[in-house]
């Protein structure tokens, strides 16, 4: 081989080498995660935080998942309620209304009844997603928010409140999402699997 292929050949070998080093499978600033604008200081922003909406296909889909998440990053998520559109606001009615009464966050089965009652589908009626909606609550001797008394529903309000100004301030755009350390925001698209998602997460709850 010339002498000057042999160097080229050399030098693409120790790039490619080089590259392998100092990936090590670290995750990329813009690919699997961003920063927010402000960091959240809010109290329903914990270490880890999904931010969903009842209304969003993808986060009835990744649910189920949470769990296995939540073990492999050793933490018991957060979860916040976007409110960027008038059909999420009122989602974050009914999932609030639950936490409000429950005192924590709803379990996978009331989750996946709130969602199955949220995304009825087309040819549904608004009376159907009512009953729905009060069939998850009532299922459990709580009271539906379609019958909460006016005391309730300023304490809902508050509860909305809080997910709005949370919303706002990191300008999501789409979710399911993660929040770590109030301060990254984790890329879903950027990531293949569960696995890649905690390993992102966990990189995270490293960072400064």
């Amino acid at each position: 081989m010339p002498k000057h292929l042999k160097s080229l050949f050399l030098f693409a070998i120790t790039l490619t080498f080089l590259s392998a080093c100092s990936d090590n499978g670290k995750p990329e600033l813009g690919v699997q995660y961003k920063k927010l604008p402000t960091a959240l200081t809010q109290p329903d922003i914990k270490p880890v935080t999904e931010v969903f909406s009842l209304t969003c296909g993808h986060c009835r889909n990744l649910e189920p998942s949470l769990a296995e998440l939540e073990g492999l990053t050793h933490q018991k998520f957060g979860k916040v309620h976007v409110t960027f559109n008038d059909q999420a606001q009122t989602a974050a009615l009914f999932y609030y209304a639950g936490v409000m009464q429950l005192n924590h966050i709803p379990d996978e089965k009331m989750m996946s009844e709130l969602f199955a009652a949220v995304q009825l589908g087309e040819g549904s009626t608004l009376t159907q997603q009512q009953q729905a909606v009060e069939q998850v609550f009532t299922s459990r001797h709580i009271i539906s928010p379609y019958n909460f008394d006016e005391l309730q529903k300023k304490a809902l309000l508050e509860y909305l409140k809080g997910a709005m100004a949370i919303t706002n301030q990191a300008k999501f755009d789409a979710v399911p999402t993660f929040i770590v350390n109030g301060k990254y925001q984790v890329l879903i698209p950027g990531h293949k699997d569960i696995q890649d998602i905690a390993n992102t997460i966990n990189y995270l709850l490293k960072q400064p």
